[in-house]
């Protein structure tokens, strides 16, 4: 198989593992977490990463791109009333809008 198209079979095999329920990019809420709990908003792809703040059901979300870490979707979001936050959360609790 020549570069070009290693290169673009690659592309599109990241691309499709950000194609989870929210789609790649645009505006998501989330969704599942519970009346009690609170999806916690990180600085990095992952569970050792620090916990920058919690997000509530509901709370509006813009998705920027996703990466695979131990086997987790990880989406880059910002915050629709502050696109200044941002981290990474879980694909399993967002959903588009």
């Amino acid at each position: 198989m020549s570069r070009p198209a290693i290169a673009a079979v690659t592309s599109l095999l990241i691309l499709s593992a950000c194609g989870g329920a929210a789609g790649f990019g645009g505006r998501t809420v989330v969704e599942g977490t519970g009346p009690d709990e609170l999806l916690k908003l990180r600085a990095g792809p992952g569970l050792g990463y620090k916990v920058i703040l919690g997000l509530p059901d509901g709370t509006r979300l813009n998705r920027h791109d996703c990466v695979t870490e131990v086997g987790q979707l990880w989406c880059r979001v910002s915050l629709e009333g502050a696109p200044g936050i941002t981290g990474y959360v879980s694909e399993d609790y967002i959903s588009a809008l």
